[in-house]
């Protein structure tokens, strides 16, 4: 018994942690526009952002070399948007205060997602400059 509250209690602070993690990494990202080269790659046009076009940008972040500095970050807010996709699918017909909360939070996620892309891309962007000055 002592084990399973143990480890309850262990879980529960993990995901304490990973929440108040993702949370803060998506506050410095927030006031960060999405650029319109982030909007035309991702083929959103004039449209606004929305909480589905997660995964388009996790994506395109995939395409572009990696860079160390937002690794963990990026895994991180990933696992945040799937306990947050289903908060919101289990929350929908019982609290739907939550569930929408929960839209919202998967929207920062999204906006997370393109602002990342956005520094990957310049990122590129400057590797390939210096590399194209070496040659």
């Amino acid at each position: 018994m002592i084990p399973a509250l143990i480890c309850v209690a262990s879980v529960a602070a993990f995901v304490q942690f990973l929440v108040s993690y993702c949370r803060s990494a998506i506050a410095a990202f927030r006031r960060t526009e999405v650029s319109p080269r982030v909007r035309e790659v991702a083929g959103m046009g004039n449209r606004g952002l929305a909480a589905d076009d997660f995964a388009r940008f996790l994506q395109l972040l995939h395409l572009c070399p990696e860079h160390n500095a937002d690794q963990l970050k990026i895994r991180a807010v990933k696992t945040y948007y799937a306990l947050l996709r289903v908060l919101e699918f289990v929350s929908r017909a019982f609290v739907p205060g939550v569930a929408a909360w929960a839209g919202r939070e998967r929207l920062d996620c999204s906006h997370f997602a393109a602002v990342a892309l956005d520094r990957r891309m310049e990122f590129s962007r400057d590797l390939f400059s210096r590399q194209a000055g070496i040659l």
